[in-house]
């Protein structure tokens, strides 16, 4: 299945590897504070996790939505209040895409738009964190007519897997050690 299609268009959520390799680090960097908390502060940092999570949580469910229209990136209605960084276009708007190098050697591409009276034109970042990016980006193309042929994800997916074994790795050792089993590494 190639997005999440529905009656007027498709849903690309962000990509699951890199949204749950980010939850699973969160709850690695977190979870044992309420442990080691004095305990008359134990309740309070145990809200403060939860609450951390549900913002970690609304932060990685962004999505994007594209339909005969135009496109649409934002967060879903749950923490669309929280969140409401966002934005959309028709597809007449977008005039080009420009690609930008990242300080650590990737490239960001930006949707450009028409200029408008004032002579200025908007940019607005492409993403490309998303499931089925591929699908995403041939449908894009389609709508626009822009070449997407050098457009590539932001980060390739291996580190995003190697995220995700850490906090899983380090996730097992804190629940060893909750559990009071022995450390695998030790003497």
């Amino acid at each position: 299945m190639k997005g999440v299609s529905s009656d007027d268009g498709h849903r690309y959520p962000m990509a699951p590897l890199i949204r749950y390799g980010l939850l699973a680090l969160y709850g690695a960097l977190v979870m044992p504070l309420p442990l080691v908390a004095p305990i008359p502060w134990r309740w309070p940092v145990w809200v403060a996790v939860l609450l951390g999570f549900l913002l970690v949580l609304a932060a990685t469910s962004e999505q994007v939505e594209i339909n005969a229209t135009g496109l649409r990136v934002g967060h879903p209605a749950w923490c669309q209040w929280l969140l409401r960084r966002g934005w959309s276009l028709a597809w007449g708007e977008i005039q080009s895409l420009n690609s930008v190098a990242t300080s650590q050697g990737g490239r960001v591409f930006y949707v450009r738009t028409s200029q408008g009276i004032d002579g200025s034109c908007q940019s607005w970042l492409l993403p490309q964190r998303i499931a089925h990016f591929e699908d995403f980006l041939a449908r894009f193309s389609a709508a626009t007519g822009l070449d997407v042929g050098g457009v590539n994800r932001l980060t390739p997916p291996w580190t995003y897997q190697l995220l995700a074994v850490f906090s899983g790795i380090l996730l097992v050792f804190e629940f060893m050690a909750f559990l009071g089993l022995p450390h695998p590494v030790s003497p």
